[in-house]
C-alpha cells in the first residue's frame, strides 16, 4: 500500500503555495507561484505538478490562506485559518519560538506563543505587506529581489511613510527628484515596512525572546529581515529563519489535515478536473462603458475635436519655447513656436531618474532642432522642478496646478473645472468668474491614480494599453468600490470567484479610479458643481475606459485634449512664452554642456536646529549645487557654507509660541525642597504649560519637562501604543513619558482636562477625547514601564477652567503631597495670572505681525491647527517652509482673538480649539492680506466636521481653502505644491472683479420654519429595536417611518453627500435618508427627518449638521430636522413628547433588549433550523402591538413569557464558544455597519452576546454623579439623573427578574456594578461616546463567560482609542485566557479581511492550548534552529 502524504495548500492574496509532508513529517516537495488573480487556474496547474511528484499516492489535504475559503468549498477540502496553520507548523518544527512575524501579499501577522497564543492581523491598512514592497520596487524600476540587492549597498535611511502606499510613494518620488541614491531609498522602504508592522500590530505588547520569520517577503528578502533584527535588537540566536519559510502556512495546513480520512490522489484530480468551475452569484455589477461599437466610435470622434495645431520641427524657424513637466512617475516635454504650434513632444517614464530623463529629452531635441530655430525660454513644473531648474539652468518655473490651468484655458477659455489624474497624484481645480476658486489634491489614498491601474495590469502580466482595451469589451463591469489599492486584490478575487472576467474587472477598476476622484478627492455632490465645461488632463485619461467611466458617473460629456498627458508641459511652454521675450535666448544648458553634466550627492544631518534634517546635497559638474531635505532657508546655507544665512527672517508665530511657552527656567534643586514634578511636552500642555509650571514652581517643586528633541518614537515606546490608527501627536506622548521616566522626577503630572477655556460663540468647550483622556491610555499601556520606574503617574480629571471647582479638586489632589490649602490657593492665583499674561502677549504679538504684513504689503498665512501642532515633530517644518516661500506665519489662536464666530454656523460649535478655527476663518475671510491653511492630523475624527465648516466660511467670502494632512512621515514636496498653488491662485483671484458676499447662508441655506408634518423619517439604528419604536411613536398619532438601509446603495449615497472622513454611522444613516427623500415616495413639503444628537464629546453631536449640509447639497434644504438626544427633543408645535410616549418608548427599548438577548443566546443551539427566528418574529409582532396600548402588568407578563418561550425552545446539546460584541452604539447594533458580525460568529460555530440599548442610556445618566463629584457638574443635575436612573431600573425589574430565573440566558448586571468593575481599570470621567461603559461592557461580558470580545468602532472614532482599544492590554492582563479583537468599520474596510480576523479569533479559542504529540518525531527530522535538514 502506498504511504499517506500530508498535503497543504495556502492561497494568499497574490500567491498560491503547496507543501507535501511525508508520514514522518519530513518536507518532500513544495511550490510558491503567483496566481495572477486566477486562483482556480493556478491551483489546477499545481495539482497537476503534485500528481507528477507523487503518482499513485494517497493523501490527506487541507486549504488555508486569505483567499482559500472559496477554493476549499469548491474542492471539498477542509479549511484552516492561516495563523492557526502557521502556529501549528512552528510549534511542530520550532517549539522554542516565542513570537512569529509573517508578511504576505496583503496581510501582516504577529503571533505571540508564550502565556497563551495572542494572534494579531492587520485590519484597515495593507501598508508594509508584500504588495506594498512590490509597488515601492516598481518606483525604482526593479522588483523585490532587486530592492533587496540595492538595500545591501545602502549607507543611509530616510524617513518614509509606512501607513499607506500613497504616502510612501510621495516620499520616494520626492527623494528621487532630489537625487537620493536608490540604495538608500531601498533600505528606507524596508525600514518603513518594519515600522508599519510593529506599530500596527504590537499595540501595547512588546516582542521578546526568539522570533520566527515567515512568509515570502521575509524568506526571500534577507535585508528586510535584517531591518527587523536591528529594530528589535535581536541576537542571531533569537532569529529563527526556517527553511521553506514561505511555505509554513501550507505546511501547517498539511499538519492540520493529517488526521482526516486519506483519499487517492489520482482519482481526486480526475474528479476535480472534470468538475466545472461554477461561479458564485452575488457580486454587484455596473452598466457597460459602451452600448455597442458605434457608441464607442462616436465617443472617439467627439474627443478628436480638441486638438493642438502641429508643425514639423524640421521646418521650424525663429523663437521657440520649451516646457518640461517632471511628474511623479513620468517626464513630459513640449516645444511650441510663436504661433503656439506644437513642434515637439515627449512622454516617457522617468524610471526614478528625473535628471537622466530630462537629459535624454534635451539630447533628442537638440539633435532634431534645425539651426533656423532657437529656444527663447524654458519653463519647468512638476515634482522635479527645483532639481531640474538648478541643474539645467532653466529660465523659469511654476507650480504644476497653475501650469495645468494655463493649458486648460488654451483649449477652453471658459473652463469651469479641471481634473488632472497622474501616476500617483490627482489635482482638481474649480474655476469661478475666471479665477481659481478651489484647489484639491489627493492626500490619503492613491486608488484613484494611474499607478493604481498600472499595478493591476502588471500583476496580470499585461501592459496598461491592453488592460484598457479589455475594459471596453466588458458587458458587466464589476462593482469593486473605491478602496485601498493593496486591499483591492481581495475584491478582484471575489469578482473572479463570482465568474466575472478580466474585462469585467478592468472596467470595474476604471470605475473605481473615477469614484475615488469624485467622492474622496473632489467630494462631488452633484455634477452641476463642476460646471458646464470640464477639462480632463493627465496620462491616465489617455485610457478610454477611465474617460468613459468619468463621463458616465458625472452624467455629462467632458473635454479631453489630444495632448491630455502633456498638459503640464504645454502649459509651462505657454507660461515661458509669456515670461521670456522672443528676442532673448534661453539660459538652458547647451548640447555641449549637457554632455559633460554629471551629478554626485552627499547626505548629512543639518545641525542648525532640533529638527536635524537629513539634507541631500547635489553637486553638479559645472559648479552648481542643489540642497534638498532642509525645512528652512538656513538649512541650505549651513549645508553649503557651514554657517546660517544672515538674511532677515520673516515672522513665524509657530516658532514664537514654542519659545514663549517653554522659556520658563525651573528653580534650582536646592530651592525645590518639595522635590520635582515631571510634565510631558504633549497635547494640551502646548497651551496649559504656563499654568502648570507656575503652579508647581510656586509650591517649590522643580518642574522637569520632557525633551524638545523627540522627533521619532523609539521601539520601547512604540510597543506600548494601543491603536495603529490614532493620530501621531497622541502616539508621541508615549515617547515623551518614556523620556520623563529617564529623567527621574519624583512624580509625573499629566491631568485629564475635559474642557478648554470659555470663549466667544461656543455651544460647549470640550477638548477632543484624545486630548482629554490620553493619560488614561498611558496608564493602561505603559503600566510595566511606570511600575518598574517607581515613579507615580498622576492623571486626575480636573475642571481647569472653572476656578471655584478647580481649587477644590487641587486641594484634594495636592494636599496629600504636603502643601497647605492656602499655599495651593496662592499658587493657583499665580498660575491663572501667568496663563492670562501668556494669552495677552500672544494677542499683542499677533497684532504686531499683522501690522508688519500690512505695511510691507505681504501675504500672511494663518496656519490653523491645534496648539500641539507647534511641535516641530508634528508640523514637520511647514511653518519654516511657508517662510521660505516669502510669507509670514500666524496661528489660529492668535487670530481667533480678533475674529468673531460667524452667523449661521452649521455645526454644533462645541469643541474649544475648533471654535477658534471658525473665528480665525471669519477674520481671514474679511482680510485680503491673509490666507488660511488648515493642518489636520491623519486619523483625526473631528476634522471631518471641522474642515467642511472652515471651507464653507472661506468659500462664502470667495476665499480659497487649503488643507494639509500631516502624519508621522511627511515629505514637504507635496505640501510645497499646495502652498505655491495657494499663492498663485490668490494672485489670480485678485484679478477677479466680482466680490462675493460674505454670507454663510449662501452656502448653507437656512431651514424654513416648521410646517404641518405628515411623515417623520428616522434612520434605523437597530433592526430589532426600531420597529418597536416605530410602532410606539405611530400610536401617538405621528406617522413615523423607520428608513432601513439598502446596503451598498445607501453607503455610496452617503459617501456622495458626507465628508468621507466622517463617522461611518453618519455616512450610512444620512445616505439612507437622502436616498429615501429622493426616491419620490414622500411629499417633501410634509416630511421631516429625525436624527440623534448625543450632545456630548462625540462626533454624533454633529450628525444633524452633516445632515443639514447633505440636504442642501441634494437641493432639498427645506426639509426640517428634529434633533433627538438623551436629554431633550428639539421639536416644534407639531411634535410633542408626552409622558405616555416616554412610557411606550421605554417599553420598546426593553422589549428590544429582551428579544435581542434571547435570540442571540438561543439561535446557535436550536435543534430545528429557523425555529428561534420564527419565535422571535412571533414575539416581535406581539410586542409591537403591545406598545401601542401598554400596561405595566401586560408588559411584565410578556417579558416573562418571552424568556420562558426561548428557554424551552428545543435545542442541541452542544457547547459553543461565546463571543461578546461591544463598541460604538450604531456599529454594534446594526448588521450593515458591522458586516453582520453576529451571523458571522454563529456561522463559524460561536454564540454572540451583547449588552442592551437601555444600558447605554443608564450609563449616560450615571455620568452626572462623577461630574458633580470631580468636575464642574451641579448637584441638581446629578440628583435629577439619579432619580431618572432609578425609575428606568424599576421599569426594567421584570426583565431582570425573568433573566435571573432563566435556564439558558445570562442575567443582567446593574449599571452600578458595571461602573464599579470598570473603575478598577479607568476613571469614570471618561464620558465621550460610549466612554467608560465600553470598558465596563467588555468586563461584564467576560464575567458572563464570553471567551472572546470583538470591539467594533468606526474608523477615526476617538473615544474608542481610549476606552476600547486603549484598555485591551490592561483587560487582557486580568483575563489572560481571553482573546480581544478590535475591528474598524468603514466604507473602505475589507469584509474579507475582517472575516479572516474573526475566523482567527474563533479558531484561536476553539483550538485551545492542546499540543501536538509529535514533537519527538520532528526533532529527528529538523534541527532546532534555522530549519536546516540533518
Amino acid at each position: 500500500m502506498h504511504p499517506v502524504f500530508y498535503v497543504g495548500i495556502d492561497v494568499g492574496s497574490t500567491t498560491i503555495k503547496i507543501a507535501v509532508l511525508s508520514p514522518f513529517l519530513k518536507f518532500i516537495w513544495g511550490r510558491y507561484v503567483r496566481h495572477l488573480s486566477d486562483i482556480h487556474h493556478a491551483f489546477m496547474e499545481l495539482a497537476g505538478e503534485l500528481q507528477q511528484q507523487c503518482p499513485g499516492a494517497r493523501i490527506t489535504a487541507a486549504i488555508s490562506g486569505s483567499g482559500g475559503l472559496g477554493l476549499s468549498q469548491e474542492m471539498e477540502l477542509p479549511f484552516v485559518q492561516e495563523i492557526i496553520a502557521e502556529t501549528k507548523a512552528i510549534r511542530t518544527f520550532h517549539p522554542e519560538t516565542d513570537v512569529i512575524i509573517e508578511l504576505g501579499g496583503e496581510d501582516a501577522k504577529i503571533t505571540y506563543l508564550r502565556d497563551g497564543a495572542d494572534q494579531r492581523m492587520n485590519g484597515a491598512c495593507a501598508g508594509g505587506t508584500g504588495a506594498f514592497i512590490d509597488r515601492m520596487a516598481s518606483l525604482l524600476s526593479t522588483d523585490a529581489a532587486g530592492l533587496n540587492r540595492m538595500a545591501a549597498q545602502a549607507s543611509q535611511i530616510y524617513p518614509i511613510a509606512s501607513r499607506c502606499g500613497v504616502f510612501a510613494k510621495t516620499d520616494i518620488q520626492a527623494l528621487l527628484n532630489e537625487g537620493a541614491p536608490h540604495e538608500d531609498i531601498a533600505i528606507s522602504v524596508f525600514q518603513s515596512v518594519v515600522n508599519q508592522t510593529l506599530t500596527g500590530l504590537t499595540c501595547g505588547k512588546p516582542i521578546r525572546g526568539s522570533v520566527a520569520f515567515l512568509g515570502g517577503p521575509l524568506t526571500f528578502l534577507p535585508e528586510l529581515r535584517k531591518r527587523f533584527q536591528e529594530t528589535l535588537k535581536l541576537s542571531d540566536d533569537a532569529m529563527i529563519v526556517p527553511g521553506h519559510g514561505e511555505l509554513y502556512v501550507a505546511m501547517g495546513a498539511a499538519l492540520s489535515g493529517r488526521n482526516n480520512r486519506p483519499f487517492d490522489l489520482d482519482s481526486w484530480i480526475r474528479k476535480i478536473s472534470q468538475k466545472p468551475h461554477i461561479a458564485q452569484a452575488g457580486m454587484a455589477v455596473l452598466s457597460p462603458l459602451f452600448d455597442n461599437s458605434s457608441d464607442y466610435q462616436s465617443f472617439l470622434d467627439r474627443h478628436r475635436r480638441f486638438t493642438t495645431p502641429k508643425k514639423d520641427l524640421a521646418l521650424a524657424s525663429g523663437p521657440c519655447w520649451l516646457g518640461l513637466d517632471a511628474g511623479s512617475t513620468t517626464i513630459k516635454a513640449v516645444l511650441i513656436d510663436h504661433d503656439q504650434n506644437l513642434l515637439y513632444q515627449w512622454y516617457g517614464n522617468n524610471k526614478g531618474e528625473p535628471l537622466d530623463g530630462a537629459r535624454k529629452i534635451l539630447q533628442d531635441l537638440y539633435s532634431r532642432m534645425p539651426s533656423s530655430a532657437w529656444i527663447c525660454g524654458t519653463g519647468i513644473t512638476g515634482y522635479g522642478e527645483a532639481l531640474l531648474r538648478r541643474a539645467l539652468h532653466a529660465d523659469t518655473g511654476e507650480v504644476e496646478t497653475m501650469a495645468h490651468y494655463r493649458s486648460a484655458r488654451y483649449f477652453c477659455p471658459d473652463v469651469s473645472a479641471i481634473l488632472d489624474i497622474g501616476g500617483q497624484d490627482m489635482k482638481y481645480c474649480r474655476i469661478r468668474d475666471g479665477a481659481i476658486d478651489s484647489i484639491l489634491l489627493n492626500e490619503a489614498c492613491s486608488s484613484g491614480c494611474g499607478s493604481f491601474l498600472d499595478t493591476f495590469a502588471h500583476s496580470l502580466h499585461m501592459d496598461i494599453q491592453r488592460f484598457s482595451q479589455l475594459a471596453l469589451q466588458s458587458r458587466t463591469p464589476a462593482d469593486l468600490g473605491s478602496r485601498c489599492t493593496v486591499f483591492m486584490n481581495s475584491k478582484v478575487r471575489e469578482a473572479q470567484k463570482n465568474g466575472l472576467s478580466i474585462p469585467d474587472i478592468a472596467a470595474g477598476l476604471s470605475y473605481s479610479v473615477i469614484r475615488n476622484a469624485l467622492y474622496k478627492v473632489i467630494r462631488l455632490r452633484k455634477s452641476s458643481d463642476m460646471g458646464e465645461r470640464v477639462v480632463v488632463q493627465g496620462g491616465t485619461f489617455y485610457n478610454d475606459a477611465v474617460l468613459r467611466a468619468f463621463e458616465k458617473l458625472l452624467g455629462r460629456e467632458v473635454i479631453r485634449p489630444d495632448i491630455a498627458g502633456l498638459m503640464g508641459a504645454f502649459g509651462m511652454a505657454l507660461i515661458a512664452r509669456e515670461r521670456c521675450s522672443a528676442d532673448t535666448r534661453s539660459s538652458l544648458l547647451s548640447a555641449e554642456d549637457l554632455k559633460s553634466l554629471t551629478l554626485r550627492t552627499q547626505v548629512r544631518r543639518c545641525p542648525g536646529c532640533g529638527n536635524h534634517c537629513l539634507v541631500t546635497i547635489s553637486l553638479f559638474s559645472d559648479g552648481g549645487t542643489f540642497v534638498s531635505g532642509n525645512r528652512c532657508e538656513r538649512g541650505e546655507s549651513i549645508a553649503l557654507t557651514g554657517k546660517a544665512s544672515s538674511t532677515p527672517t520673516l515672522p513665524n508665530m509657530y516658532a514664537w509660541k514654542y519659545r514663549r511657552l517653554f522659556s520658563y527656567k525651573p528653580i534650582p534643586a536646592a530651592r525645590a525642597y518639595r522635590g520635582s514634578v515631571g510634565i510631558p511636552r504633549v497635547l494640551n500642555m502646548y497651551e496649559d504649560y504656563p499654568f502648570w509650571f507656575t503652579f508647581f514652581t510656586r509650591l517649590h517643586y522643580r518642574v522637569v519637562l520632557s525633551s524638545p528633541d523627540i522627533r521619532r518614537i523609539p521601539m520601547e515606546a512604540m510597543e506600548t501604543i494601543p491603536s495603529d490608527s490614532e493620530c501621531y501627536p497622541s502616539k508621541l506622548t508615549h515617547a515623551h513619558i518614556l523620556d520623563l521616566l529617564k529623567r527621574h522626577p519624583d512624580r509625573i503630572w499629566y491631568p485629564c482636562i475635559e474642557k478648554g477655556p470659555p470663549e466667544e460663540g461656543l455651544d460647549n468647550q470640550y477638548h477632543c477625547p484624545m486630548v482629554t483622556s490620553y493619560p488614561e491610555s498611558i496608564q493602561a499601556n505603559m503600566e510595566e514601564q511606570l511600575q518598574s520606574s517607581g515613579i507615580p503617574f498622576l492623571h486626575p480629571f480636573l475642571p481647569l477652567h472653572n476656578p471655584k471647582h478647580l481649587l477644590r479638586r487641587l486641594k484634594q489632589e495636592i494636599i496629600p503631597w504636603g502643601p497647605s490649602s492656602e499655599e495651593i490657593r496662592q499658587a493657583l492665583a499665580a498660575a491663572e495670572a501667568e496663563q492670562a499674561l501668556y494669552q495677552q502677549e500672544l494677542l499683542e504679538k499677533t497684532k504686531q505681525v499683522l501690522k508688519e504684513i500690512a505695511e510691507k504689503n505681504r501675504t500672511g498665512i494663518v496656519l490653523a491647527g491645534r496648539p500641539y501642532h507647534i511641535d516641530p515633530a508634528v508640523n514637520h517644518g511647514i511653518p519654516e517652509l511657508i517662510n521660505q516661500l516669502g510669507m509670514p506665519v500666524l496661528t489660529e489662536d492668535g487670530i481667533s482673538m480678533l475674529g468673531k464666530t460667524p452667523k449661521n454656523l452649521r455645526v454644533c460649535n462645541q469643541w474649544a480649539w475648533h471654535g477658534r478655527l471658525y473665528r480665525a476663518a471669519e477674520y481671514v475671510s474679511r482680510n485680503p492680506c491673509l490666507e488660511l491653511v488648515e493642518l489636520n492630523s491623519f486619523g483625526c475624527g473631528l476634522d471631518a466636521v471641522v474642515t467642511d465648516q472652515v471651507q464653507e466660511i472661506l468659500s462664502a467670502a470667495g476665499r480659497l481653502y487649503t488643507s494639509v494632512k500631516i502624519d508621522e512621515g511627511m515629505n514637504l514636496g507635496a505640501v510645497k505644491i499646495r502652498l505655491r498653488s495657494l499663492a498663485a491662485a490668490s494672485r489670480e483671484r485678485r484679478l477677479s472683479l466680482k466680490k462675493p458676499e460674505n454670507d454663510l447662508s449662501a452656502s448653507i441655506r437656512a431651514v424654513r420654519p416648521f410646517r404641518k408634518i405628515d411623515t417623520i423619517l428616522i434612520p434605523e439604528m437597530s433592526p430589532i429595536h426600531f420597529p418597536l419604536i416605530e410602532s410606539a411613536v405611530s400610536s401617538e398619532g405621528y406617522h413615523l417611518h423607520v428608513v432601513r438601509p439598502e446596503g451598498s446603495h445607501d453607503i455610496n449615497t452617503g459617501l456622495s453627500y458626507v465628508n468621507n472622513d466622517a463617522c461611518y454611522p453618519a455616512i450610512i444613516t444620512i445616505g439612507s435618508l437622502i436616498r429615501a427623500l429622493l426616491s419620490g415616495r414622500y411629499d417633501l413639503s410634509k416630511t421631516a427627518l429625525m436624527m440623534s444628537q448625543t450632545g456630548g464629546a462625540c462626533r454624533a453631536s454633529n450628525y444633524p449638521a452633516l445632515l443639514k449640509k447633505a440636504l442642501t447639497d441634494a437641493g432639498i434644504p427645506e426639509v426640517p430636522i428634529l434633533y433627538f438626544n438623551v436629554a431633550s427633543l428639539k421639536a416644534n408645535a407639531e411634535f410633542h413628547v408626552s409622558l405616555a410616549m416616554v412610557h411606550k418608548l421605554l417599553m420598546s427599548v426593553i422589549y428590544g433588549d429582551a428579544l435581542m438577548r434571547c435570540l442571540y443566546a438561543v439561535r446557535p443551539y436550536e435543534s430545528e433550523a429557523g425555529s428561534a427566528e420564527s419565535l422571535y418574529h412571533y414575539w416581535m409582532n406581539r410586542c409591537a402591538e403591545a406598545v401601542r396600548k401598554p400596561s405595566f402588568q401586560s408588559f411584565s407578563r410578556n417579558i416573562k413569557h418571552i424568556i420562558s418561550d426561548f428557554d424551552h425552545l428545543p435545542r442541541l446539546s452542544v457547547t459553543k464558544t461565546k463571543i461578546g460584541i461591544v463598541g460604538e452604539i450604531y456599529v454594534k447594533f446594526h448588521p450593515l455597519a458591522s458586516h453582520n458580525i453576529v451571523r458571522a460568529i454563529e456561522e463559524n460555530g460561536g454564540e454572540a452576546a451583547t449588552s442592551g440599548l437601555l444600558d447605554f442610556f443608564l450609563y449616560s445618566l450615571l455620568d452626572s454623579r462623577f461630574q458633580y463629584q470631580s468636575l464642574d457638574g451641579s448637584w441638581i443635575h446629578s440628583a435629577a439623573d439619579r432619580l431618572l436612573l432609578r425609575w428606568m431600573e424599576w421599569y426594567r425589574r421584570p426583565y431582570a427578574k425573568a433573566l435571573r430565573n432563566s435556564i439558558h440566558i445570562q442575567p443582567l448586571a446593574s449599571i452600578q456594578e458595571m461602573a464599579r468593575r470598570a473603575s478598577h481599570f479607568l476613571s469614570l470621567g471618561n464620558r465621550a461616546g460610549e466612554g467608560w461603559f465600553l470598558t465596563a461592557d467588555m468586563l461584564d461580558l467576560l464575567q458572563d463567560k464570553c471567551r472572546g470580545i470583538v470591539c467594533l468602532q468606526p474608523f477615526g472614532c476617538l473615544p474608542n482609542h481610549i476606552t476600547g482599544k486603549g484598555m485591551m492590554h490592561k483587560i487582557h492582563q486580568s483575563y489572560p485566557e481571553s482573546v480581544l479583537l478590535a475591528l474598524d468599520c468603514d466604507a473602505g474596510a475589507s469584509s474579507v479581511n475582517q472575516l479572516n480576523r474573526l475566523k482567527l479569533l474563533m479558531n484561536t479559542l476553539q483550538e485551545g492550548k492542546s499540543e501536538d504529540s509529535i514533537s519527538n518525531m520532528i526533532q529527528e527530522t529538523y534541527s532546532p534552529r534555522k530549519g536546516k535538514k540533518l
